[in-house]
């Protein structure tokens, strides 16, 4: 058996505080999806399936037990009781906590105490500008606020976020925006916006990304429209040009010092592998690509590490809510490293030595390379 007792989970949020109801921890377990549709439950998903055979056991329960079953134990327990007993079980050893979603979610400090682990914050740039536009008091004061909250922000944070930025044309093209054109977005969003409103604005966020590129700290981004077999994003919105090669984006920012790390990008992981097997700071989270495939996950796996170079690929939970979602990404990721690389040693392909020490890389190795961690 191949063994990973520690892991660095390299891209996640914070969990709830609240009690979750059938309908709650349902929307939870969808996702960024929305509701299901009528007459239908996300428990009957690969991550559905996949929870109730992780989870119910750590509660005190049977595996698979019925979805009212585990709730009421979970309510039973309580929030924080549940949240010890689920995150300590995972063997997670640092919580890389993505701190731009909205809601009542631990922080990094809180999610890190309650899994008994390590924490530290990666900054989403999009709400980081927008915090700076809600005390500003124009195009030139804002602009100089958010240099400056993106280089404090670079003092304490382990990586910046971009994840829902690159949904937008044009924003990940390899050149950054001329200062004018940068007033004359700023003007403009700020002339329209309306406290707390979200930035949306490509060129600026376009100039967001190229700031924080610039302070030499991993910079996050999500595969916006979907990667082509040529590594293109696809065509994402009306305001869209002709579709931008990420190729272009990673070539332009290659010896700047900054590394990229591609997340979300199933069904398109092969591609993502092949473009960090081209460029050196490109870099590839497992996270939804193992958990949104639940039972073929090994498959999944084993078709990512015949592309990309061991040290390129990172384990992740991606989770956003739920504790059972760092239980779920934490059990598959082992059950597909120890399919794949069980299989090759027992083979001969593999010695177990070799087959040790790239699960020890993809678990916790190369994400404390690449964010700066101290060693677990």
């Amino acid at each position: 058996m191949i063994e990973t007792a520690s892991l660095v989970d390299q891209y996640c949020h914070g969990v709830l505080r609240t009690e979750l109801g059938l309908g709650t921890f349902e929307t939870q377990l969808g996702g960024a999806v929305g509701q299901p549709a009528a007459g239908t439950t996300f428990f009957d998903t690969q991550t559905g399936f996949a929870v109730r055979r992780w989870c119910p056991p750590l509660l005190g329960l049977e595996p698979h037990c019925p979805p009212a079953h585990y709730l009421a134990r979970r309510r039973e327990l309580g929030a924080l009781e549940t949240g010890r007993r689920l995150l300590r079980s995972t063997g997670i050893r640092a919580y890389l906590v993505d701190t731009g979603l909205p809601g009542d979610l631990t922080g990094p400090g809180e999610t890190a105490a309650v899994g008994a682990a390590g924490g530290h914050e990666v900054v989403r740039l999009e709400r980081l500008a927008e915090r700076v536009a809600d005390v500003s008091g124009g195009a030139s004061t804002f602009l100089a606020g958010l240099a400056e909250s993106v280089h404090h922000a670079a003092a304490t944070a382990v990586a910046f976020g971009a994840v829902g930025a690159t949904a937008h044309g044009g924003v990940l093209a390899p050149e950054p925006p001329g200062p004018g054109a940068v007033r004359g977005a700023a003007v403009r969003w700020l002339t329209g916006r309306r406290a707390g409103g979200r930035l949306t604005d490509p060129l600026l966020l376009r100039h967001l990304l190229w700031t924080a590129i610039g302070t030499g700290l991993p910079l996050q981004l999500r595969p916006g429209g979907g990667l082509g077999d040529d590594g293109a994003f696809a065509r994402t919105g009306a305001d869209s040009a002709d579709p931008v090669p990420l190729t272009a984006f990673a070539a332009a920012t290659a010896g700047l010092g900054a590394d990229l790390v591609l997340l979300g990008c199933y069904p398109y992981h092969r591609q993502a592998a092949r473009l960090a097997s081209v460029f050196p700071h490109v870099y590839v989270d497992l996270g939804s690509v193992l958990t949104r495939t639940g039972a073929g996950a090994a498959a999944v796996l084993a078709q990512m590490l015949d592309v990309a170079p061991f040290g390129k690929l990172m384990f992740s939970s991606g989770s956003r809510g739920l504790p059972e979602l760092h239980v779920v990404a934490a059990a598959t990721f082992r059950e597909a490293l120890d399919r794949v690389l069980g299989g090759w040693v027992a083979d001969g392909a593999w010695s177990p030595g070799d087959a040790r020490r790239v699960a020890g890389m993809i678990a916790e190795g190369n994400a404390r390379r690449v964010y700066g961690l101290p060693a677990g």
